[in-house]
């Protein structure tokens, strides 16, 4: 079966026609094409670029079925494309199925002993053991390695840094050989001037941002995805930090200047991406709310949308609506930058040439 459509591919403004054949997308018309839309929004396939398939909803190891459930609930929002940021199970097997999105993983999270979420990562008791974990993940992801850059430390009571600055050096020097970037959890101020003089590649959530690291990240080229939707459960992880009144207070005010943290990167030309940190405490499937989380941080709904969909997959390597590329992009009958009603509720996803009716989820799919 063939496909075409006709309507605005953004991020032009005209409207064009497209063909889908063999699973990609032609400029150039194919006979006996079955027309799916005359008019609407096209847009390149969504990207969550910090989310953990793997990880279950309330925490933990997630099934296998559960993992590709996660994926599906993925798929049917337009995020098509998934960057892992870390995740307990191997979820390669997902890579067989064309019904999924397709994921670019970091392995696993590295941390210290008691320094992370527990028995979600890799823990090091010697922190000189670094270099070599980061080349060894480097080796098993698919060109990125996660580290957590900061966690509460119980011994001061708030956010501290796990790694010292000389050993984050050889760390990401390392993963660099192997062809990998690298990418850091980081909440608070303290670990983000190690981590950016070390040459990380980009940081995730951010919260703790200030003027001089800003510049760094100008200086150093370093992507922000900042996670806004799970930045707003920092109130509640305070709520339940009445053993640590620092951290509470200090998780607080992360949370109270966080659109003004992301908007002042924003301005300072640092390039941001979407990420919802979907697995543990936020479910699949909310990329639509964290674009419009973006598009209340000093972004314009055109530049919210950018930074889930062609600009994210550039940045991933991954191509947009082009001739020849993979038919990935989802299709609105309203304009997506209009607000989050019409952007959550695609009528159709289009995912590797399949299109999958969101009007009618009874239908499943069909191919083309």
């Amino acid at each position: 079966m063939r496909l075409h459509l006709r309507g605005v591919v953004l991020p032009g403004d005209d409207v064009r026609d497209l063909w889908v054949h063999d699973g990609v997308i032609s400029f150039e018309p194919v006979a006996g094409a079955d027309t799916l839309s005359t008019s609407g929004w096209i847009v390149p396939g969504l990207v969550d670029a910090h989310c953990h398939v793997g990880i279950r909803y309330g925490g933990g190891d997630e099934t296998d079925a559960g993992a590709v459930a996660q994926a599906e609930t993925e798929r049917d929002a337009g995020a098509l494309l998934l960057r892992d940021a870390g995740s307990p199970i191997d979820t390669r097997f997902i890579d067989d199925r064309d019904d999924l999105p397709r994921i670019i993983r970091a392995g696993r999270h590295i941390a210290r002993p008691k320094r992370y979420i527990r028995e979600l990562g890799i823990e090091l008791d010697d922190e000189r053991d670094l270099p070599e974990i980061v080349a060894e993940q480097a080796r098993r992801g698919d060109g990125w390695v996660k580290i957590v850059g900061d966690w509460i430390d119980r011994s001061v009571g708030d956010l501290a840094p796990l790694w010292s600055d000389a050993v984050l050096k050889e760390a990401i020097d390392a993963a660099h050989r192997e062809g990998a970037r690298v990418t850091a959890h980081v909440f608070g101020e303290d670990a983000l001037p190690g981590l950016l003089g070390a040459g990380i590649d980009c940081i995730e959530h951010g919260t703790g941002l200030t003027d001089e690291t800003i510049e760094l990240m100008v200086q150093h080229g370093t992507a922000l995805v900042p996670t806004l939707i799970n930045i707003d459960t920092f109130p509640e992880i305070a709520s339940g930090a009445g053993k640590y009144p620092i951290y509470a207070a200090h998780m607080r005010d992360l949370h109270r200047r966080s659109r003004e943290t992301v908007a002042a990167a924003h301005a300072a030309g640092i390039p941001i991406y979407t990420g919802t940190d979907a697995g543990g405490s936020i479910h699949h499937g909310r990329i639509a709310d964290e674009i419009d989380a973006l598009a209340g941080a000093g972004f314009s709904r055109h530049e919210a949308l950018a930074a889930s969909s062609w600009k994210a997959r550039s940045w991933l390597g991954h191509p947009g609506i082009e001739h020849g590329a993979p038919a990935d992009f989802v299709v609105y009958e309203a304009d997506p930058r209009s607000g989050k009603d019409v952007l959550a509720t695609p009528p159709w996803v289009v995912l590797r040439g399949r299109v999958y009716d969101r009007r009618d989820p009874v239908t499943a799919y069909r191919s083309v």
